[in-house]
C-alpha cells in the first residue's frame, strides 16, 4: 500500500504522537477492505506503543475506521481509503488525535471547543479533488477538539450508491445533520463562523480596533502576496485582507510556467505564498471580503476599507489585488443546476462523472485542457466553442482532436442547460452560421469561458474599464490617490501568475514611494 519512502516519512511524523489512541475498523471481504487493513496495520506498526488497532467495528459503511483517544467520546470516521490528496488529511488526523497541537490561532481553537449543539457532519470528497483537503481537515479537527462535533469523511468513489442516492455531483459536499451545509472549498474559520452566530460581530469589532496600516493589501492571490512581501520588507506596517489567501491559484492544479519552479500545483503555491508573507510578519486576515473603499478626505489622510462582516480597516495606502473568478455562461439552467451537473473544476468534480457524458463550454486553454482531462475519465466529452475555431494552444488542440471520445463544435452558441428531477440532462447550442439548434443528452457541463474581475464593490469609487477592470498606469496607480492595484482585477494584459506577482511588487514599490513623498 505504501512504499518504503512514504513509510519512512509517515514514521517520522508519527513520532510526534503524544497520547495513545485507537483505530477501530469496520471491514468486509472486499478488496477495498483488504487495502484498508493493510494501510491501518502499517500505521499501527509504526507506533505500536501509542496506537491500537481493532477490527471489530460494526459501522454500516465498510470499509471505514474511526480514530479515538482512549477514554474519549470524540467521533472521527474515514469511510473509504483517504489516499491521493487526502493522505495529508489522514496524517494530520492521526497527529491531532495523538495530541500533537494544530497550527491554528488559539482564539479559533477556543471557539471550536465552545460550540454547543449536535453537529453531525458528513463530507463527501474525491481523491483527485484539491479543494477537498481543506474541508476534510477542518471538519476532522473540529471533531477531535469538540465531542459534540461528529465527522464522517466519505470517499465518493468507494460509496457510489450513496453519491447517486444523495445526488452529489460536486465535491467537497458537506451535510450537517442530514441537510446540505455547503459545497466547495471552505476554510476552518468559515465553517465555525456559520455555526457560531456571534462570530461575525466579534470578528468585526476585533478588526475595527486594529491600528492603521501603512499598506493594506486587499486580496491574497499572487499579486497580493508579492505586494505584501515587498511592502513588509521596507519595514512598514503591512496587512492583507483576503477571502482566501492564494485566491484563484487554489483552484489551479498544474503550474509548469513559473520561472525557477519546474512544476507545482495551486494549493502548494498558495501555501508557499502565505508562508512567505508570514515570514515578514504581515498581518494576514483571511475570510474577509471588502465591500467598499472610502478615499482619504485630505492629502495624507487615511483610506478606509469596509468589510462584509461590518468591520473596517484603515491605512495610509491601499493595494487592490482582488483577482478574478470563473465567468458564468449566463444561460437558463446554469444557476439552477450548479453542483447538480453544472461544474467549474474538472479536477475536483470530473471523477464524479466517471462513465457519463459531459460537455465543456469554452475552447481556450482552460477549456481544452479540461476536455482532455475529462476524456480519460468520462464516457464522452462534447466541446462547445463560440468562436469559429478553438483558441487553445496548437499542441493542446492537436491532442484533443486525437481523442476518440471527444466531439468538437465550433461557431456554436450555448443557449440552455436542461435538466429534470434536479439534475442536468442536456445542453442546447445553436450553430451561429445556420441558426440550427441542437440538443446533446448528457449528465455534466463544465464551464470554462474565462474570468471576470472581482471589482463590483469599486464602482463609483475607482475608475474601471468597460470590462470592469481597475484602470492602472505602468506603476499601478489608480484614479484615487494612495490607492494602487495589481493583478487579474486590473487592465494589465495577460492574466498569468508570474505577471500578477510582478504587478504586485510594482504596486508595493509605488505605494512606498507615495508614503515617503507624502
Amino acid at each position: 500500500m505504501l512504499d518504503d519512502t512514504l513509510k519512512a516519512q509517515l514514521g517520522a511524523y508519527l513520532e510526534r504522537v503524544q497520547q495513545p489512541f485507537e483505530i477501530v475498523a469496520s471491514l468486509s471481504d472486499s478488496e477495498n477492505s483488504r487495502e484498508m487493513l493493510d494501510l491501518l496495520q502499517t500505521i499501527q506498526g509504526l507506533r505500536a506503543d501509542k496506537i491500537t488497532l481493532k477490527t471489530d467495528g460494526t459501522d454500516a459503511r465498510k470499509p471505514s475506521f474511526t480514530l479515538q483517544r482512549v477514554g474519549a467520546t470524540n467521533s472521527l470516521r474515514f469511510a473509504g481509503l483517504p489516499l491521493g490528496h487526502e493522505f495529508t488529511s489522514l496524517v494530520l488526523a492521526l497527529l491531532w488525535t495523538g495530541g500533537h497541537p494544530p497550527k491554528e490561532e488559539q482564539d479559533l481553537i477556543d471557539q471550536i471547543k465552545g460550540l454547543d449543539g449536535d453537529f453531525n457532519f458528513e463530507v463527501y470528497m474525491s481523491l483527485s479533488c484539491h479543494n477537498c483537503p481543506d474541508v476534510v481537515q477542518a471538519l476532522s479537527l473540529m471533531a477531535i477538539l469538540n465531542p459534540q462535533v461528529k465527522t464522517t469523511v466519505i470517499e465518493g468513489g468507494a460509496f457510489q450508491q450513496e453519491v447517486t442516492e444523495r445526488e452529489i455531483m460536486a465535491v467537497p459536499m458537506v451535510f450537517l445533520n442530514g441537510q446540505v451545509f455547503g459545497s466547495g472549498r471552505m476554510e476552518l474559520g468559515e465553517i465555525v463562523a456559520k455555526l457560531d452566530t456571534n462570530a461575525a460581530a466579534k470578528d468585526a469589532a476585533k478588526l475595527s480596533a486594529k491600528a492603521p496600516y501603512d499598506v493594506l493589501v486587499v486580496g491574497g492571490g499572487p499579486a497580493g502576496a508579492a505586494a505584501a512581501v515587498y511592502a513588509a520588507r521596507k519595514g512598514i506596517r503591512t496587512g492583507v485582507a483576503a477571502e482566501r489567501f492564494g485566491g484563484q491559484v487554489n483552484d489551479t492544479m498544474g503550474i509548469e510556467n513559473y520561472p525557477s519552479v519546474l512544476e507545482t500545483n495551486g494549493p502548494a503555491l498558495a501555501a508557499a505564498l502565505e508562508a512567505h508573507a508570514q515570514a515578514y510578519d504581515v498581518d494576514i486576515m483571511n475570510l474577509q471580503r471588502a465591500e467598499a473603499i472610502i478615499p482619504a478626505t485630505e492629502p495624507g489622510g487615511l483610506i478606509e476599507v469596509k468589510l462584509a462582516n461590518g468591520g473596517s480597516l484603515k491605512s495610509k495606502t491601499v493595494i487592490l489585488s482582488t483577482g478574478a473568478r470563473w465567468r458564468n455562461v449566463n444561460v437558463p439552467g446554469e444557476a439552477e443546476y450548479k453542483n447538480k451537473g453544472v461544474a467549474y473544476c474538472p479536477h475536483c468534480d470530473g471523477p464524479l462523472f466517471k462513465g457519463k457524458r459531459t460537455a465543456v463550454i469554452g475552447g481556450g486553454n482552460s477549456g481544452v485542457e479540461a476536455a482532455i482531462d475529462l476524456a480519460g475519465v468520462v464516457a464522452h466529452v462534447t466541446v462547445v466553442e463560440f468562436a469559429d475555431q478553438l483558441k487553445a494552444d496548437a499542441v493542446l488542440v492537436k491532442k484533443l482532436q486525437s481523442l476518440p471520445n471527444v466531439t468538437i463544435h465550433t461557431n456554436a452558441q450555448t443557449t440552455e442547460i436542461t435538466g429534470a428531477n434536479g439534475k442536468v440532462n442536456g445542453l442546447k447550442f445553436k450553430d451561429r452560421a445556420t441558426g440550427v439548434e441542437q440538443l446533446v443528452e448528457l449528465e455534466g457541463v463544465f464551464v470554462q469561458i474565462g474570468l471576470v474581475p472581482n471589482t463590483e464593490f469599486l464602482r463609483g469609487t475607482v475608475e474601471l474599464s468597460k470590462f470592469g477592470e481597475v484602470i492602472i498606469d505602468a506603476k499601478g496607480h489608480t484614479s484615487v490617490p494612495g490607492v494602487f492595484a495589481a493583478g487579474d482585477c486590473t487592465t494589465v494584459p495577460y492574466k498569468q501568475i508570474v505577471i500578477a506577482a510582478g504587478a504586485g511588487a510594482t504596486a508595493a514599490l509605488s505605494a512606498f514611494d507615495h508614503l515617503i513623498r507624502a
